[in-house]
């Protein structure tokens, strides 16, 4: 998978299309991606001895990686992933702007 936990990226399909935000969590074996105040949905709780009141709680949901792009920390725009291999590492490169990630 070519996004990290910390990545910042851009939602570029669905009905947050246009929102940023961070990677908090990477699901790799699912292919998916949670940020934080992206993808939220309402949840209606029940009262339990943890949770002292029930009602409606807003959770955040994980978003496929094809509709999310990284954005370059150096061009700041949203761009591909690819990598560069020098000597036995692999380094991301942004696609934009050939530079290391």
């Amino acid at each position: 998978m070519k996004l990290k936990k910390g990545d910042k990226v851009k939602v570029m399909v669905g009905k947050d299309k246009g929102r940023e935000g961070t990677v908090d969590r990477v699901y790799v074996k699912q292919n998916k991606v949670l940020v934080p105040g992206v993808n939220v949905y309402k949840r209606h709780v029940k009262k339990t001895e943890d949770r002292k009141e029930g009602g409606i709680v807003d959770i955040a949901r994980s978003l496929e990686v094809s509709k999310v792009m990284l954005i370059c920390p150096k061009c700041k725009k949203p761009a591909r992933v690819g990598y560069s291999v020098e000597g036995k590492k692999r380094f991301r490169i942004c696609k934009r702007c050939r530079s290391r990630i």
